[in-house]
């Protein structure tokens, strides 16, 4: 061994302890930075002397040469990541479906003093009042301007319905542009992960900022992630991150690599009823592979606003808005044949389209002017009102057509309590995956999180080496001075 090698030793020791000091400041300083991951200085003791060879020097066994940092390694444990970026996806389509039926429930306002059954309920006592009063000029003005209630109460709604579906398209691309955005982000991080590691280093900082993306992106789209050598031969630490789109059974669909895109079509949908074409989505594609199946919050997203299943539009919002204009156009039509006669008197409400249901909640109106109008009669005797009472029971014919054979107000009644139940699953698939969730987050916070109890003991055992390794360099110092300097000066 050379005669300075004590104070090589010493000098490995101070550097290693150093390195380990310095990642541990790290740690400290980003205690509170998002999607920042804890590291450490794995320790490896250097090379014995004397290495195995036939020149080897004949001393009694090896010796120890001191300690080297091997790697700065980041705290992390990869099935935590997959399992949190899988309920991340899970929760991100619950939590936007959740929200979209909110905003439709909050229109609807079932049960409530200003709902349509509620504005219903107040015309039909309407015309129960004219039936009994059928002369009198006052119920007559109830009647038209409860009609006109009605009638606003279906256009508003329609309305609102579409008002909402063209916020949820702007939220599909917006959500397609910030996908394609976080891929092209990890994969620009690939690139410099690459370079870096092809020169032997680890790019612990810039794993964690790919990392985040990745965690950002598993929310919009369900995905799985696997990691491959950036070079050959390769000492991998992370790797070049691979992306694939996974379906709702876990089947991977196809690699990110060029983003996503979105296509929409308006269809001539036969069971929406009307000659009125539909924009719904058609597909979300990635890399011309279709991943409408993929969980997240662009599946809730385009569940909500609609999409093309052949010749049919589904979705939550186009079901509601085609209920809607059935139940319009049975009220219309329905109404309208009862209040005809054989004298060509104005029919009570009017619609666009006569001839389906298409558009019937946004155009209904009541084509009277005048409350004279209204026929309440059945024979035309001034005071008949038996007309009048059969009006009212057109909410309650159980023989209507246009329903599949159910009333107007159990249709209603149905529509509503199916979102009811739609939205009240929707809220406990909510709150159910974001408790796991939080679960998941909380496991991989406590692997990888900073603990600055933790980095401070740390700081002082770093410290505290440190120490002893520059008193053992200044015991080597000593020494080499006793040989150098106080050595051969006898017989002077």
């Amino acid at each position: 061994m050379s005669t300075f090698h004590g104070l090589e030793m010493a000098r490995q020791a101070l550097s290693t302890q150093q390195s380990a000091l310095y990642t541990t400041g790290h740690n400290i300083a980003n205690a509170n930075t998002e999607g920042y991951t804890r590291q450490r200085v794995n320790f490896e003791t250097s090379s014995p002397f004397p290495s195995a060879s036939r020149n080897r020097p004949q001393i009694p066994g090896q010796m120890g040469t001191g300690v080297e940092s091997g790697s700065v390694q980041r705290i992390r444990n990869q099935f935590l990541d997959n399992q949190f970026r899988s309920e991340n996806s899970t929760s991100g389509y619950w939590s936007t479906k959740s929200e979209a039926l909110s905003r439709m429930e909050n229109i609807l306002n079932e049960p409530s003093d200003t709902g349509l059954s509620t504005t219903i309920d107040q015309f039909w006592q309407s015309l129960q009042d004219l039936a009994v009063n059928p002369e009198n000029s006052g119920a007559r003005s109830v009647v038209l301007q409860r009609g006109q209630a009605l009638a606003e109460t279906f256009n508003y709604m329609s309305e609102s319905m579409t008002n909402i579906r063209t916020d949820l398209q702007t939220q599909i691309d917006t959500t397609v542009k910030d996908a394609n955005t976080l891929i092209d982000g990890i994969n620009e991080l690939n690139k410099q992960v690459k370079n870096l590691e092809t020169h032997g280093y680890a790019a612990n900082d810039l794993y964690d900022r790919r990392d985040m993306l990745i965690d950002q992106l598993s929310e919009i789209v369900s995905i799985e992630v696997s990691y491959d050598n950036s070079h050959s031969p390769s000492k991998r630490v992370d790797g070049v991150a691979t992306i694939n789109i996974v379906n709702d059974i876990g089947t991977a669909i196809s690699e990110l690599v060029n983003g996503v895109e979105g296509t929409k079509q308006r269809i001539d949908d036969p069971v929406y009823g009307t000659a009125e074409s539909l924009l719904v989505v058609e597909a979300i594609t990635v890399n011309g592979e279709n991943m409408m199946t993929s969980s997240g919050s662009l599946k809730g997203l385009i569940d909500a606003y609609g999409y093309a299943d052949g010749e049919n539009a589904f979705g939550d919002y186009p079901e509601m808005i085609r209920n809607l204009d059935k139940m319009g156009y049975a009220v219309a039509t329905a109404f309208n044949e009862q209040h005809a006669n054989d004298e060509g008197e104005v029919p009570f409400f009017k619609i666009d389209n006569p001839t389906n249901s298409g558009g019937a909640a946004g155009s209904i109106s009541v084509a009277l002017t005048e409350g004279s109008q209204i026929i309440a009669s059945s024979n035309g005797d001034a005071g008949n009102g038996e007309n009048a009472l059969a009006l009212a029971e057109v909410f309650y014919n159980s023989n209507n057509d246009d329903l599949d054979g159910v009333s107007i107000k159990d249709f209603y009644e149905s529509v509503i309590g199916d979102l009811g139940v739609t939205a009240e699953h929707a809220n406990r698939m909510t709150e159910n995956t974001g408790t796991l969730l939080a679960q998941v987050e909380n496991q991989r916070l406590s692997v990888s999180a900073v603990s600055l109890d933790e980095e401070m003991s740390n700081m002082i055992k770093f410290q505290h080496a440190y120490s002893a390794a520059a008193r053992s360099m200044t015991a080597m110092d000593e020494l080499l001075d006793k040989v150098i300097n106080n050595m051969g000066l006898v017989g002077r």
